[in-house]
């Protein structure tokens, strides 16, 4: 028989297994970091920069204020435990799962899994990519800016120059990769220069495995999970899916489980935590793996949670950059920030209570904030007279 577990349950596996419940330490350190990095198997990478460009986010929801430039080491530093490709979205993974996306870069070559337009261009101008890429050889590291020979400064593949778009099929190819960032501003080198000799002779496993391999990592780190969900984590192609899960179930590394209210079967591994209780508080980034996807969180938290940031300001229901607030193992508040870097203020432009909201929401809550205001090199939490949490959260505040 198929075994039943209960929806607090299931949502406390899934906190554990993303990294929440623990006691934070006094200092994180690199081997803090490193293992919060493994746990997750991916950190979504985005450009908004309103609070934190979220990368950032997870090691800081997880472990507290941890230095911001670890994270920079660890992702493009000299001796790198994590590098740049499509894994969710564009992500940092660690370091030891590149072979396991190998068969994506595959597949991006013969035009496969890629944008449309980058792979007409790939097609039609190959003989162009390849004098970037001897370019790149020849030269060393480059950006974008390096390769403009079309128009710029806008956003869309329509204003991408060929350069850019040269760029892009090579490291969707796996060709090149990220070296380092200047700001934001990918700055490209040959794959070979960049990922150590060690991870790059690693044997290639076939696209089966290496996606048997990426199941059981996101898995591992949702505790548990419908199929969907598994494909999600690292956005898996469908073909194919349903037969890599029931191998995994076969061998023991997956097991079937019922949750009520979920429509689809869930699955384990069989090394899940299953804790009696989560406490703790953190906010958590939009797109945090936790929450990235909306269908399961509203499965797990019984919140319906939506990215903003592209809705016309009139029509928004929280605002622009929401961040939730994970209390113990609700969800209980949501806030809308903004890093005003130059008055060294964390601005809270709204403060929204979630039907489980407790008593102790508001100063939970601003514990936190004060928490994220200094690890941005932030003076204060101001607190704008918006939402229906504002006014407890402003007389939370200290001083």
């Amino acid at each position: 028989m198929t075994e039943q577990i209960s929806p607090a349950l299931a949502r406390r596996m899934a906190l554990a297994a993303q990294g929440f419940g623990k006691a934070r330490p006094p200092t994180a350190g690199t081997r803090q970091f490193r293992d919060t990095a493994r746990r997750l198997g991916v950190i979504q990478i985005d450009s908004v920069n309103v609070v934190s460009r979220t990368h950032y986010l997870p090691a800081f929801s997880r472990l507290g204020a941890y230095p911001r430039e670890m994270l920079e080491a660890e992702a493009w530093g000299k001796k790198p435990s994590l590098f740049e490709y499509w894994g969710h979205e564009a992500s940092l993974m660690p370091i030891e799962t590149q072979p396991l996306v190998r068969w994506r870069m595959e597949r991006a070559r013969d035009g496969h899994g890629i944008w449309t337009g980058l792979n007409r261009f790939g097609r039609e101008r190959r003989d162009y990519i390849d004098g970037v890429l001897a370019e790149i050889e020849r030269r060393g590291p480059v950006t974008g800016a390096d390769f403009a020979t079309g128009p710029r400064g806008k956003p869309g593949w329509w204003e991408w120059s060929d350069g850019k778009r040269a760029l892009e099929w090579l490291f969707w190819a796996g060709l090149i990769t990220t070296k380092t960032r200047r700001g934001f501003e990918r700055v490209y080198d040959l794959t070979e220069r960049v990922i150590p000799s060690a991870i790059q002779n690693l044997p290639t496993p076939s696209e089966a495995d290496a996606q048997r391999d990426l199941i059981r990592i996101a898995a591992g780190a949702m505790g548990v999970a419908t199929a969907a969900d598994l494909r999600d984590y690292f956005r898996l192609p469908v073909e194919g899916f349903k037969d890599r899960v029931a191998e995994l179930v076969e061998e023991g590394i997956l097991t079937p489980v019922s949750v009520p209210g979920w429509r689809n079967t869930a699955y384990v591994a069989p090394d899940a935590r299953r804790p009696r209780k989560i406490e703790g508080a953190a906010l958590l980034s939009p797109f945090d793996n936790l929450i990235w996807f909306r269908d399961r969180t509203e499965r797990l938290f019984d919140v319906r949670i939506r990215l903003e940031i592209y809705t016309p300001a009139h029509k928004r229901a929280h605002g622009y950059y929401v961040l939730p607030f994970l209390e113990d193992e609700s969800i209980t508040a949501r806030v809308d920030l903004k890093a005003d870097r130059q008055a060294g203020v964390l601005l809270v432009q709204a403060a929204w209570r979630e039907p489980l909201a407790t008593p102790e929401t508001a100063s939970r809550l601003a514990g936190e904030l004060v928490r994220m205001a200094g690890w941005l090199g932030l003076q204060r939490v101001e607190v704008k007279p918006r939402g229906a949490l504002a006014e407890d959260l402003l007389a939370a505040l200290p001083g």
